[in-house]
């Protein structure tokens, strides 16, 4: 880091809400996802639809939200970071809303996939105002916390929508808690996240708003993390998207256990992505990145290959424990490739994140009407491995180059 960089650090130094609003954000965006992975069955069967179906529900949502992450690598030139921050938070509150009351299964893919375009939003937004708001060295650890504070989401959202559902249904616990969170969210990131950031002059012409995919896809090293991180989400939804409904109808677990069960997850996950903060600085981005995507990958395939109920709701909390510590340093690995381009880098980050959890909420869902929970698992393991090899072989840590080039 030059002396330049280091001064324009200094001068934007973050207050004391920044980083709790960004941790927020995150929680936010979580609840739908934890309500369709822990509801599924139950939502499945108001509309007549198999499980298999139902989980496209999410399925579709990614396709939308990777499109829509693509275009914010264009806004995210344009725009301020905040506004663009604050805007997914509203199209969140405004999906919980319309989830709630959907009439129909269809309507229902066409409302939650709003939750697909604030998810392109709030997620690379958030990443990018770390970069922006703290110091290289602090950037681990905040963002440690910020995946933490996802996780933290399932420990919280798991039991209170397992409750509202018992007590009134699953369209309840869209408006009992996941919409007051959205809520919440939104008023902290517009008191609490500045207005000074990631701004550009109107006069920019399309080859400035261009430069920034240009810069992200000509790097290979960029293009490998975006492969990496892609596979590694296609395989955690095997955890995320299926695993309460495989011990569901596998185990007979009631709705109750299936919540407690992803609230440890999530505390798993919570504990991986905080940990893997401080093993980033200890061991390197890289480093970090390739073991633990190889191990959520490898437990991932294991979990439901298994007869005993608490054997493999063992491997499948440590698969969530990895899965927590690969997104704290591979996102770390990401935010570096491209400095110039952060917004647009995060942005297209977030749209391979989200085409691989569609994959992974495809191919999960087509291996398990095909060749039930196991096959599901095995295919969507091997994606996670595939991930870590990906990691070592192509990508590089920006970071470590400059140390040893001494810049």
């Amino acid at each position: 880091m030059n002396e330049k960089e280091v001064s324009a650090e200094e001068k934007r130094a973050p207050g004391k809400l920044v980083a709790a609003s960004l941790v927020l954000s995150r929680f936010a965006v979580q609840p739908h996802g934890l309500l369709i992975g822990l509801l599924l069955v139950d939502i499945g069967i108001t509309f007549g639809v198999p499980v298999g179906v139902a989980g496209q529900i999410r399925s579709v949502s990614y396709v939308v939200s990777v499109i829509v992450a693509l275009l914010m690598g264009v806004l995210s030139v344009r725009f301020r970071h905040k506004s663009l921050l604050v805007t997914g938070l509203l199209l969140l509150s405004i999906s919980s809303v319309g989830c709630a009351f959907a009439p129909s299964f269809v309507a229902m893919m066409v409302l939650f996939s709003i939750w697909g375009v604030a998810l392109a939003m709030v997620g690379p937004m958030g990443l990018t105002l770390v970069g922006e708001y703290f110091p290289r060295e602090k950037r681990a650890s905040v963002i440690g916390r910020i995946f933490g504070g996802q996780a933290i989401a399932y420990v919280v959202g798991a039991p209170i929508i397992g409750f509202i559902a018992g007590v009134g249904g699953w369209r309840l616990a869209f408006l009992g808690f996941v919409l007051p969170i959205a809520l919440f969210s939104l008023l902290l990131a517009v008191k609490g996240v500045p207005s000074t950031s990631g701004s550009r002059q109107s006069a920019l012409v399309m080859g400035d708003y261009l430069a920034g995919f240009k810069g992200v896809f000509s790097s290979i090293s960029a293009d490998a993390c975006l492969a990496g991180n892609a596979l590694s989400m296609a395989s955690w939804a095997a955890i995320l998207t299926y695993a309460a409904s495989f011990f569901r109808q596998r185990f007979m677990v009631s709705t109750g256990f299936a919540s407690i069960m992803m609230l440890v997850a999530a505390l798993c996950f919570f504990s991986g992505s905080v940990v893997g903060g401080r093993f980033v600085k200890k061991l390197g981005r890289k480093t970090v990145t390739v073991l633990a995507a190889f191990l959520a990958g490898a437990f991932t395939l294991a979990f439901s290959n298994l007869p005993d109920l608490w054997l493999s709701l063992v491997l499948a909390f440590i698969g969530s424990l990895f899965a927590g510590m690969r997104v704290t340093a591979s996102n770390s690995l990401t935010l570096e490739q491209v400095p110039k381009f952060r917004g647009t880098m995060m942005s297209i980050s977030s749209a391979a994140d989200n085409a691989g959890s569609s994959l992974g909420a495809g191919i999960g869902g087509a291996a398990l009407l095909l060749f039930n929970y196991e096959g599901m698992a095995i295919s969507l393991g091997v994606m996670g491995i595939a991930a870590a090899v990906v990691f070592q072989l192509l990508a590089i840590d920006p970071t470590k180059a400059e140390m040893r080039t001494g810049s």
